[in-house]
């Protein structure tokens, strides 16, 4: 796997959540440091695996300023997430209302959005690797009491997204277009989008 330059800063950001999961190790979610993990996550998003994040022709450098714009908003949010001390995925969380996706369905309040990329396996990978992940991911989302409902929005065409969201409980929803966004500090092309619902553990 590559990592990036070795002269790459030190992340000193705390996580914010960290969970041991039984028979897979511990999990921790903290807040992307984007000088620091830019390199890696350059790395994750431009190989071929990861053609539906939608980065495969950025820069490092685009990359981290695409990270520091995501760092200074309030609505959005990204996570570097390790397993006993490894990189092993990146997890963004939004807040659906101040989203493109809100243009494609009616968000209802406590509507909590997440995007997943999977880091390239590393030897470690195993069966029902990422649904431990997903666990993880789930209990931290629905660690704040406001958030009454998770939001998936995966590309249509990902069937293996698709599919993990279904084993994870979520409830399929209609495939939507999400619309451009071409604005000075971000570009998102448009893309078709399946939605995907899961409800707050005392809700359902």
């Amino acid at each position: 796997m590559r990592t990036g330059s070795a002269a790459a800063p030190a992340s000193t950001r705390t996580p914010v959540h960290t969970q041991h999961v039984e028979g897979f190790g511990t999990v921790t979610i903290t807040p992307v440091d984007p000088a620091a993990d830019s390199a890696l996550i350059h790395a994750w998003v431009t190989e071929e695996r990861a053609r539906f994040w939608g980065m495969a022709e950025a820069s490092r450098e685009l990359v981290q300023e695409i990270y520091e714009d995501v760092d200074r908003r309030t609505t959005h949010h990204a996570f570097m997430v390790h397993r006993d001390g490894e990189p092993v995925a990146l997890f963004q969380t939004y807040e659906c209302a101040e989203d493109r996706v809100s243009e494609c369905y009616d968000v209802l309040p406590g509507d909590v959005g997440v995007h997943l990329l999977i880091g390239p396996s590393t030897g470690g990978v195993r069966h029902g690797f990422t649904g431990a992940l997903m666990s993880a991911f789930i209990t931290y989302v629905f660690s704040d009491p406001a958030t009454r409902r998770v939001v998936g929005e995966p590309d249509a065409r990902n069937a293996k997204a698709i599919a993990l969201l279904e084993r994870t409980g979520f409830v399929l929803g209609p495939e939507v277009e999400l619309p451009e966004i071409d604005l000075p500090e971000v570009y998102l092309p448009a893309k078709p989008a399946r939605l995907a619902f899961l409800s707050a553990p005392d809700a359902r």
